[in-house]
């Protein structure tokens, strides 16, 4: 069995980034102060994601304030709107208003990318991006334009940012992907999703992608999940039950979430080992990418980065043999 681990999104800021940014807001602090801080906690995690054989690294994303905010400020058609609640969670995003159908600028979205400030190689780097599905469906849509006729559009724009990360040397691509499982899809909207991804897959050629789920379970939509032109899906094993694994498709690759974010309590790698091994054996299959079920950013830092050396200790405890019920 071959087990990869890496971070699944963004994750949080630190104490002193967060007081820095909040300082800043308030004139307290100047704007080359918070760069600079930025740039040494992206790095810090790097170091940290390197310590823990996680790959392709990701650097945080820690200046992404929500998952769709650098397209509400690069794209056209958008303005940054209320605060809103993200999920179940005591969270929260500002939620996108579309008055328009959007479109991009070559260059808008670059510099949200954090593997150049975290001293990433971007041939080793994770880009994560919104998905069709959960980008349509989770904004304030005042364009005009069906939902699933927006899908597809976000699909087709999401393509055309790949294939300019790609220009950059991003080989690795994740699509976040929780209200396919939240709020599955009507079967118009699910085919709309399928051709989105079509769309994205023809930019992506052979570079890795995972379409990744969480916040719920995944077993009633995975023959949609299944069907996307990705290489493989991520699913969260705090919502979905490993039984439910069974029928994976031959050759494409399985996610499992395997560290809640939505909790301190730190997971036992032992029992990480015996979720895996089960989830593999109901799959059938012999390799797979684990790493936090979502984002760790629901967490603080400090609590997220003692969760992190759980991930090689559960492949160290598969590696000799644990796991075996």
């Amino acid at each position: 069995m071959q087990v990869d681990s890496s971070l699944t999104g963004p994750f949080p800021r630190s104490e002193a980034l967060v007081r820095a940014t909040r300082d800043l807001d308030r004139g307290r602090t100047s704007a080359e102060e918070v760069g600079r801080l930025y740039r040494s906690t992206a790095t810090e995690l790097a170091r940290l994601e390197q310590t823990h054989h996680l790959a392709p690294a990701t650097g945080g994303y820690l200046r992404w304030a929500d998952l769709f905010r650098p397209f509400a400020e690069g794209w056209s058609g958008f303005e940054v709107g209320p605060v809103t609640r993200w999920y179940e969670t005591n969270t929260f995003y500002r939620q996108p208003i579309l008055h328009a159908p959007p479109d991009r600028s070559a260059g808008a979205l670059g510099g949200w990318f954090p593997a150049a400030e975290a001293g990433i190689e971007a041939a080793t780097a994770k880009a994560i991006l919104p998905g069709p599905y959960t980008f349509a469906t989770m904004i304030d849509n005042r364009s005009g334009e069906t939902t699933e006729a927006l899908i597809h559009r976000i699909g087709r724009l999401l393509a055309a940012e790949v294939a300019e990360l790609r220009t950059t040397g991003y080989l690795n691509f994740q699509f976040q992907e929780p209200s396919l499982v939240v709020h599955p899809p009507a079967p118009t909207a699910g085919e709309s999703t399928i051709a989105a991804y079509r769309a994205i897959a023809e930019t992506l050629g052979t570079a890795p992608s995972y379409v990744w789920s969480f916040f719920g379970d995944a077993a009633p939509v995975l023959p949609l999940l299944r069907r996307l032109p990705a290489q493989g899906v991520g699913v969260d094993l705090a919502e979905t039950e490993v039984r439910d694994l069974a029928g994976h498709p031959a050759g494409r690759g399985l996610g499992l979430g395997v560290l809640d974010p939505r909790t301190t309590l730190l997971e036992n790698p032992a029992d990480i080992a015996r979720q895996v091994h089960a989830a593999c054996e109901a799959a059938g299959v012999d390799r797979v990418q684990i790493g936090p079920g979502g984002p760790l950013d629901l967490l603080p830092w400090e609590s997220a980065v003692r969760k992190l050396p759980l991930l090689n200790g559960a492949q160290t405890a598969l590696r000799n043999g644990g796991g075996r019920s």
